[in-house]
């Protein structure tokens, strides 16, 4: 996926300029800056939920903006977005939850008794299980925990086969424990499954820790590209 001179224009105002990277599976890239600085509209942009003023979107050697609706219907169903609110039915099991996410690849019959079999429930275990939460498939989402909801909507992602997944500031608020381990599991999951992960958030500490890579953006521009690391002070000075 590379994406070149992507602009997206309010009639007030620009808020992404010139913004150029490429992304490849396996990577669990961290966009990181201040509030205002463009991150959430870049997600928005990538997932194809936000229309570009300018640029291009190319997915194997092709720019889809310049593809029929329906080619960049195909991109958007391909990446999953999650938000700090999962969304989750509050009265549903996880493994009711993560099943959910493979109704469209249900035959008719189980849709009508909207009954799925027991095959696909140790299916939907196998993925809870990718992260942590195996022990948790009976439970319903309204005695989660704000981390293990998140990681059930991880699990869903993957149960759809999701190989991009944008994700919103998914640990806003949550205690230090369970953001570590929604963390955690972002990094495993990209590099193991081969996933392409691109999350925004303001936690520079725990995009050193956990990402592979750091994008900065200030004003809706790049000002920093560089494999996770430990940021110098004149580096969060560019972001912050």
């Amino acid at each position: 996926m590379i994406i070149r001179h992507l602009e997206k224009t309010y009639p007030d105002h620009p808020v992404l300029r010139g913004v150029s990277f490429q992304a490849d599976p396996g990577e669990f890239i961290a966009i990181v800056g201040a509030s205002g600085s463009g991150k959430t509209t870049l997600l928005r942009c990538l997932t194809l939920q936000e229309s570009w003023s300018r640029g291009e979107y190319i997915f194997d050697g092709h720019n889809v903006l310049n593809g029929n609706p329906l080619s960049r219907l195909k991109i958007r169903r391909s990446w999953v977005y999650l938000k700090e609110d999962p969304g989750l039915l509050q009265k549903k099991t996880a493994v009711q939850s993560v099943l959910e996410a493979r109704w469209d690849q249900m035959s008719l019959w189980r849709k009508v008794l909207r009954k799925s079999s027991m095959d696909e429930h140790v299916y939907a275990n196998d993925f809870l299980e990718k992260v942590g939460l195996l022990d948790k498939g009976a439970e319903k989402v309204e005695n989660l925990s704000g981390g293990e909801k998140q990681r059930v909507a991880l699990a869903r992602a993957l149960i759809k086969g999701a190989k991009r997944i944008a994700a919103d500031d998914p640990v806003k608020g949550l205690d230090p424990q369970s953001v570590s381990r929604v963390m955690e599991d972002f990094r495993n999951v990209a590099k193991r499954e081969q996933v392409l992960l691109v999350c925004a958030m303001q936690q520079l500490d725990l995009a050193e820790r956990y990402a592979t890579r750091i994008i900065g953006l200030s004003k809706g521009q790049i000002v920093l590209d560089i494999p996770a690391r430990k940021l110098t002070a004149k580096e969060k000075d560019l972001i912050l």
